[in-house]
């Protein structure tokens, strides 16, 4: 029987195919609760949840099957391949959720910052400045690209104190 290594990329898509398909679980339980289009800092929070839980189950399932051992840099490899797996994934979800289930998403989110605007006492000067700038933000591939650069840094962020504590490196004698 061979004794195999398992490979940080292996690891990294099937953890990332995990991370896309909870993230799309958690934008349909969003959308049909009609809060799909809402950026709330609680809504913020149980992402990054949901991202790390995902890649500290990666990372102990890889040191697990690597006997124990694993590398500063093959938890890294992990933890931003399956972010940047789990991003795309998401990202796709999210074009499809914004141009076909539910093409108004846009309108409905600039509305909320509208009314959010009036509640701070801007002007409608100001609102409709706001709004512009929005927009010009807001096409599908600049939130895509915004997107994927997000799930990359917050991989790499949530990946490095995991990375430090759980590293075992073999002994070399």
């Amino acid at each position: 029987m061979e004794n195999t290594q398992p490979t940080t990329g292996k690891f990294a898509l099937r953890y990332g195919l995990l991370l896309g398909g909870v993230s799309i679980a958690f934008g349909l339980m969003l959308y049909f609760m009609d809060m799909h289009y809402q950026q709330t800092m609680s809504i913020f929070v149980v992402s990054i949840v949901i991202m790390l839980a995902v890649i500290l189950l990666a990372l102990y399932q890889f040191k697990k099957e690597n006997g124990g051992y694993m590398t500063f840099g093959e938890a890294l490899k992990i933890g931003i391949g399956l972010c940047l797996i789990g991003g795309i994934i998401s990202m796709l979800f999210q074009l499809l959720l914004s141009n076909v289930i539910d093409p108004d998403m846009l309108d409905k989110q600039l509305n909320l910052a509208r009314a959010k605007m009036v509640e701070y006492g801007m002007t409608p000067e100001q609102i409709e400045s706001q709004i512009e700038v929005s927009k010009k933000f807001s096409g599908p591939l600049i939130q895509a690209a915004f997107g994927l650069i997000g799930s990359i840094f917050f991989g790499f962020v949530l990946t490095l104190i995991p990375a430090l504590v759980m590293k075992q490196t073999k002994s070399e004698y």
